[in-house]
């Protein structure tokens, strides 16, 4: 006579599922990025020209508001948001500085390629204070990079250009023999301080942007961006 079985009993082996990776970089950016004393804030996916575009100071005549870059929905008054910054929009029209913000979250763009996706998540920062400046941003990127790739982490700050950071960098980080792209960054132009009703004459701020997919890539030395969407299970175990 077989002994009685307990159905209510958990199984031996179970096998327990993980996070997938891009979730995991977001979690890990988000409480590095809480640690410095940021909160986090969200927002629709869905946007207003006005916050995606125009109080970012990026005019009508800029190549990202074509059809060929940017999901229009429905009408040319809504898109897919083209990054998170129109949270960062929200929040300051919404309180007063001292402000300091991140906005973690999904972003749409048409692209498609090994390193680059329609769909993809971006975290952005923003600080709006007294007397922000270059340095504090510096600071601040240092400390980044250096908790995500360590103290040696050597990197470069290149001059470039965003409509709604003046002056704007693009940050490197050396990695064996070539330096590669991570973020960028700049101090938030007065005119997008100003169309969200803050005085530009008594305040400044420092933003930044990262692409969570950009920093898996690194972290986890996968060449195609791709891959972490295929739902390939021998793939997504490895990073349990």
């Amino acid at each position: 006579m077989t002994a009685p079985k307990d159905i209510f009993l958990p199984p031996l082996n179970r096998e327990i599922g993980s996070r997938h990776p891009i979730n995991q970089v977001k979690s890990e950016l988000t409480d590095l990025l809480t640690s410095f004393g940021f909160s986090v804030a969200e927002g629709p996916e869905v946007e207003t020209e006005e916050y995606n575009f125009d109080k970012l100071n990026i005019p009508a005549t800029h190549p990202a508001r074509e059809m060929h870059d940017t999901f229009y929905v429905n009408n040319k008054n809504h898109v897919l948001r083209t990054h998170t910054s129109p949270v960062q929009v929200r929040t300051m029209l919404a309180s007063k500085p001292p402000i300091a913000v991140v906005s973690p979250g999904k972003v749409y763009r048409k692209d498609d390629d090994a390193t680059h996706l329609p769909m993809f998540h971006q975290i952005e920062g923003l600080y709006v204070d007294d007397n922000v400046n270059f340095a504090h941003l510096k600071d601040l990127i240092y400390k980044v990079c250096h908790s995500l790739f360590g103290e040696e982490a050597q990197l470069r700050f290149r001059p470039s250009y965003f409509p709604f950071t003046e002056p704007s960098a693009e940050v490197d980080v050396l990695f064996g023999d070539k330096w590669l792209e991570i973020l960028g960054c700049g101090i938030v132009n007065p005119k997008v301080l100003d169309n969200c009703g803050i005085d530009s004459q008594k305040y400044s701020g420092l933003a930044f942007g990262l692409g969570i997919e950009r920093i898996a890539m690194l972290k986890y030395e996968v060449k195609d961006i791709r891959d972490f969407y295929k739902s390939n299970l021998d793939f997504l175990r490895q990073f349990k």
